[in-house]
């Protein structure tokens, strides 16, 4: 299935934008990392693995033997991974930062601002490449799967620094202290087939949109 690998689904979206007014992007992505709190809305979103902004000149654009490119614009190329369906992602980044996304989109032709969302969804559609290969490290993970996993081995590491010195009853209470604290990272992450279907569903749904071509370029 295109864009799902495990439990993890990978967007790209590549949006055209006027070279006359991309510089704006890129004085706003030059503050964005100047000044990360204006992204703390993304901060508890723990669905979200890696999220980035790049913009394409026409220069740039790679040749693999098709021959120089005429390009008329520069382009937005937004790539991310995240867990859950498309909705889910997409509805966690517009409450989150629907300013961010305002700006960090603020030079894309038609644009249609991250609020009301279905115009949003729409304009993503549209602008959305399906991801044929993808390779992911930890497929039957999520996010919080992997920080759980994190944590119980700092707490074995713990436990056994500690077994080293400890009197056998002195080391059963760590032992019983540290299962309590760590309880709820020891279940089986397993994968997540039901979430991938429903992506599914939804894609086909939104497949419609594409035959609308009042968004992009």
């Amino acid at each position: 299935m295109s864009n799902i690998a495990g439990k993890a689904y990978a967007m790209n979206v590549i949006t055209p934008s006027s070279p006359r007014i991309t510089w704006t992007n890129r004085l706003l992505f030059m503050a964005a990392r100047g000044l990360p709190r204006n992204l703390l809305g993304l901060l508890g979103l723990s669905i979200i693995h890696f999220a980035r902004w790049v913009i394409i000149r026409p220069k740039d654009w790679p040749d693999l033997g098709q021959g120089k490119q005429n390009l008329k614009n520069d382009y937005v190329l937004f790539c991310s991974n995240f867990n859950g369906t498309w909705d889910q992602y997409i509805d966690a980044f517009s409450d989150g930062i629907p300013k961010g996304l305002n700006l960090f989109w603020y030079s894309a032709t038609k644009y249609p601002q991250s609020i009301p969302i279905t115009d949003f969804k729409r304009y993503i559609t549209y602008n959305q490449i399906n991801t044929d290969f993808y390779y992911n490290a930890t497929p039957g993970s999520a996010q919080r799967d992997v920080k759980a996993g994190l944590r119980v081995y700092d707490a074995v590491l713990e436990l056994a620094e500690a077994h080293k010195t400890q009197t056998p009853e002195e080391f059963a209470k760590t032992y019983r202290t540290a299962m309590f604290k760590i309880q709820h990272s020891l279940g089986e992450p397993g994968l997540g087939p039901v979430a991938s279907l429903d992506t599914e569903r939804a894609d086909i749904n939104r497949g419609a949109y594409r035959s609308d071509d009042s968004y992009g370029a």
